[in-house]
Order: C-alpha cells, then sequence, then structure tokens
C-alpha cells in the first residue's frame, strides 16, 4: 500500500435509506416528491437525484435498521417548494425558516419526515446581492 496515491473523498455516489415498506416509499419518493424513478429489485428501489443515487432498501438485519442521516435536498425556492409538497400530502414541519444569514446570501430549511420517519429537509440559499461584499 505504500505506493498508492489517494486524495481522499470528493463525490457521493449513493445514499442509503432504510424503509419498511418498499411501495409505499417508492411511491412518497416518485409520487409526493417527484424523484427520478431509476428500477426496483427485491428489498431495494433506486432513484436519481440530481446525478446521486437515493437507494431505499429494506434493512437485511437490526444493526441495519435505523434512521438516515438527514437528507437535505437543495431548492431553489423554498417557499414554492414547500407549498408543493404540502399539496401533494406531504406532513412538512411548520414553515420554511430563515436559519442564517450570511455575507451574500441567506439559509432557508424546511423539514419532513418520509413513510419510515427518517427526517427529511429542504434547503435553500438565496443571494442578497446588497450584502455582497463590495471592498473587495
Amino acid at each position: 500500500m505504500g505506493n498508492v496515491s489517494f486524495e481522499g473523498l470528493s463525490r457521493i455516489g449513493q445514499i442509503n435509506i432504510p424503509v419498511h415498506d418498499l411501495e409505499t416509499s417508492v411511491e412518497f419518493y416518485r409520487d409526493s416528491l417527484g424523484m427520478n424513478y431509476l428500477f426496483q429489485v427485491p428489498n431495494m428501489a433506486f432513484f436519481d437525484c440530481g446525478g446521486i443515487r437515493i437507494l431505499l432498501a429494506v434493512p437485511e438485519d437490526d444493526a441495519l435498521d435505523h434512521p438516515s442521516s438527514i437528507i437535505y435536498f437543495k431548492v431553489d425556492d423554498i417557499h414554492i417548494a414547500t407549498d408543493a409538497l404540502r399539496d401533494r400530502g406531504v406532513g412538512i414541519r411548520g414553515n420554511p425558516e430563515l436559519v442564517a444569514e450570511m455575507a451574500d446570501h441567506d439559509l432557508w430549511m424546511s423539514s419532513f419526515r418520509d413513510p419510515d420517519e427518517n427526517t427529511l429537509a429542504l434547503m435553500s440559499e438565496v443571494a442578497r446581492p446588497d450584502r455582497i461584499d463590495q471592498s473587495a
């Protein structure tokens, strides 16, 4: 291993989300969230989300049966996206919130759960031209 060069991890290829009822979850991610359905094999379904593959999988054993990490889906307009998901029956938890005012943008977030109680979220980075540092 001494001569092998490794720069480090720099790209995500796939994210696994544990689910218990695969068909219900496929309907939620495909129909309610509008994700691009790719294909399905026994106990797994695959989606594309901006070039990153989302894998919905029924856990093979207890060690894999736990909530997933929170996945933040980036949207251009969080208010429009939130309303659209609500209209599709997604249980959004509250209204979008301004989380941080950055130098050149505002960070907005809202969250919801999938049928297996995995927390998912929307995020939007809204440009603020009035706050861009003009001194540079």
